[in-house]
């Protein structure tokens, strides 16, 4: 060693270092990049995601060559560094080496490198990759024994190597992804991807119309009483029942009726051969489950019925697809009946209304967890049937009672959200 020149040690010890940088970073952007974009690159058919993708199948042997490249380096370098501190200064310099060595190789092998590759995983990772593959190649007896040794040890405490690739993601952390995609998914698309998110969240009776509000036939009427209804319905499926909702008979398409009505053929027989078998669901059926149903059984409008087979409300097809893409109509007043602005910015509503299609319409957020429609979440909230004229605050909203009847709220008057001032003020 004393023969050697000292500008070939630097030299040398200026390449360990650089080598223990590359093994630093590998290691870094290897373990750093998104596994799920990844796959994605690998099916374009680019050779650097295939490599890195091949080597991230078996992180065990991905690591035993990088650690053994690195420790190998490193202790080479700290070897070089002592010869170089011998001839220079004597054995007072070993500590000095020791020092200055720790720090450079804390700087620019270790932080330096493996921010870059956090930043940068791909841009490190896929050149990387055309090094470590014909090391891993070239080192693969002395990884297997490394990795034999180290795998046993974590197989005693249940942990296997093979399984690190089956890696899932949840519905809370794909949520988070959708979340975090910024810009490169646009805001009502990132909506709607949260909205299908919760559809097994949110079950048929929250979005249900309840049985006082939905619209049939009774064949028990009039003949000219039922063409009336028909001509009329703003529905294109009506339901078609004797005397009361409980004694169904099926559903009906407007759209069949009318060339029978036309043809003045139109009577109770004509109805009922014309009308489908009614679909019944319980109550707690989850809206992506129901979602399913419905395209399994061909099916766009169902029968909620409670746990004593009575039926609760109805639910359609167009009702879960509203949950996932918002109302179809982005204006309030276009929302029916139920929903009619005012001068003053307030709102007169159905009392019957849903609560989730409230929010949806008006852009609010009264609370969903429990009552489902505006008139239960008031009387819930006054624990009593309150009279015309009696005001509220529900979550920053007030709301001002206008009608009663049958022991039900009929409308009532919801103002925007009051703004709550802090303690500080």
């Amino acid at each position: 060693m004393d023969n050697i020149p000292l500008e070939l040690l630097f030299a040398c010890l200026a390449l360990l270092i650089f080598l223990s940088a590359f093994f630093s970073a590998s290691e870094t952007a290897m373990m750093s990049i998104n596994r799920y974009r990844l796959r994605h690159l690998v099916k374009t058919g680019q050779a650097g995601p295939k490599r890195v993708a091949k080597l991230l199948e078996r992180p065990d042997r991905l690591i035993g060559i990088i650690l053994l490249g690195n420790n190998f380096v490193n202790i080479l370098a700290s070897s070089l560094a002592t010869i170089i501190a011998l001839r220079l200064i004597g054995e007072a310099g070993i500590a000095i080496a020791a020092g200055l060595l720790t720090l450079i190789v804390l700087i620019f092998a270790e932080v330096g490198p493996k921010t870059l590759a956090i930043l940068h995983p791909e841009r490190i990772a896929f050149p990387a990759s055309i090094v470590l593959v014909p090391l891993l190649k070239l080192f693969y007896p002395i990884i297997w024994v490394i990795n034999t040794i180290a795998n046993s040890m974590l197989a005693i405490i249940g942990v296997s190597p093979k399984k690190a690739g089956n890696q899932n993601l949840s519905t809370e952390e794909l949520r988070a992804v959708v979340n975090e995609a910024g810009s490169l998914i646009p805001a009502k698309h990132q909506k709607m991807l949260l909205n299908i998110l919760d559809l097994e969240k949110v079950t048929v009776e929250d979005i249900i119309v309840s049985r006082n509000d939905i619209v049939g036939i009774d064949l028990n009427e009039e003949i000219d009483e039922i063409i009336d209804v028909i001509t009329n319905s703003q529905h294109t499926r009506l339901l078609v029942y004797r005397g009361n909702i409980d004694h169904v008979m099926g559903v009906m398409h407007v759209r069949d009726a009318l060339p029978l009505l036309h043809r003045k053929e139109l009577n109770i027989d004509s109805i009922i051969e014309i009308s489908k078998e009614p679909y019944f669901i319980p109550k707690g059926t989850p809206l992506n489950v129901q979602q399913l149903n419905f395209q399994r059984q061909k099916r766009r409008i169902a029968l909620v019925v409670d746990e004593y087979g009575e039926i609760f409300g109805l639910v359609t097809l167009e009702d879960i697809l509203e949950e996932i893409v918002g109302e179809f109509t982005t204006d309030a007043s276009e929302s029916g009946r139920e929903i009619h602005p005012q001068k003053d910015g307030s709102y007169i509503v159905d009392g019957s209304i849903n609560i989730r299609t409230l929010n949806r319409s008006m852009q609010i957020n009264l609370p969903t967890k429990g009552p489902k429609t505006l008139s239960g979440l008031i009387i819930e909230q006054l624990e009593s049937i309150p009279g015309p004229g009696t005001s509220l605050l529900i979550d920053r909203y007030p709301i001002e009672i206008l009608q009663t009847k049958d022991n039900a709220i009929k409308s009532a008057r919801v103002f925007p959200a009051l703004e709550m001032k802090s303690e500080k003020q």
